[in-house]
């Protein structure tokens, strides 16, 4: 149950993104996007050595206790992690405040159903009849949010894979602690944006609200939902992590129409009424699997 709260409260948490970040369409989707990970690197740094510094220090002794090829492994994997959530962030940013909160409610749609398809292929993640449905149900709502919204779909659909594809990377054996990676795959993508100082538009002057929300945006709405996210896929398989992304999608939509009051219409509100019928679904589904495995699963003391 832990494992579920904490991914459940990392997606309701980005599903209010767009209250900090909204505030911010003034400033450049690169500008906002540099100073999120410069943010984001300093405070996560001084939290790992101040806070989890036993955890710190136990990864760091693994790390030099492992093979040349798990070595090359690990890197190999951090520097595709850190890829992709630079990718994740810039697109999701730009999407967000140049094209509209929809759109980016269409990427977290598209995401769960991306993340199981990965999942499946690259982790050997079995599901279920009743999960398969609730697949076949979400690929049907989107089909229904991209019709006629074929720009949206494109950016939905990079800004979704960037993200199934770390998700799915994360699934991994490498025995270090999960804010000790999560530290390292911020730091690296910090590292490889920095470039991109040199090409920021500056014009608009930072005033004391930006740097408020940038810091909050680091910590709340990157540090603390991305580590519950690594955290749930200690118990959960990464497509069931998947399927809880919906939350985030679900409450954007309503901020998008009850508070923004961007336009909708019914084939949007029947297409998001699917997606809640397929988390229904999916979890269901899921739960009933793990309790018959627990129920036929002997108990060895028997034997």
């Amino acid at each position: 149950m832990k494992y579920y709260l904490s991914a459940m409260v990392g997606f309701i948490i980005w599903g209010t993104f767009a209250l900090v970040l909204k505030p911010l369409a003034a400033y450049g989707a690169l500008d906002i996007l540099i100073h999120r990970v410069l943010f984001a690197s300093v405070c996560i740094f001084l939290a790992c050595f101040l806070f989890r510094r036993k955890q710190t220090f136990a990864s760091i002794k693994y790390l030099r206790s492992t093979s040349n090829k798990e070595r090359i492994q690990l890197a190999v994997n951090i520097l595709a992690s850190a890829l992709l959530l630079g990718m994740n962030w810039f697109l999701f940013i730009y999407v967000m405040n140049a094209v509209s909160v929809n759109a980016t409610s269409l990427a977290y749609l598209i995401c769960p159903i991306l993340t199981t398809v990965l999942a499946s292929i690259f982790l050997n993640e079995r599901l279920n009849k009743g999960q398969w449905l609730a697949v076949g149900l979400s690929v049907v709502a989107c089909l229904i949010m991209a019709y006629g919204h074929f720009i949206d779909l494109f950016y939905s659909f990079i800004i979704a894979l960037s993200y199934a594809a770390y998700l799915v990377l994360q699934k991994n054996k490498f025995k270090i602690d999960k804010f000790f990676t999560l530290t390292i795959h911020i730091i690296v993508a910090t590292i490889i944006l920095l470039p991109i100082l040199s090409v920021i538009d500056t014009s608009v002057p930072k005033t004391d609200q930006f740097y408020v929300l940038i810091l909050v945006i680091a910590i709340a709405y990157t540090i603390i939902p991305l580590f519950l996210n690594i955290y749930a896929l200690k118990g959960l398989d990464s497509s069931v992590v998947g399927i809880l992304l919906y939350i985030n999608p679900i409450i954007s939509f309503f901020l998008a129409i009850l508070y923004y009051k961007e336009p909708i219409n019914l084939p949007q509100i029947f297409a998001f009424a699917l997606i809640f019928l397929a988390v229904i679904i999916f979890n269901v589904a899921y739960i009933y699997q793990r309790r018959r495995q627990t129920v036929l699963k002997p108990d060895v003391h028997e034997l």
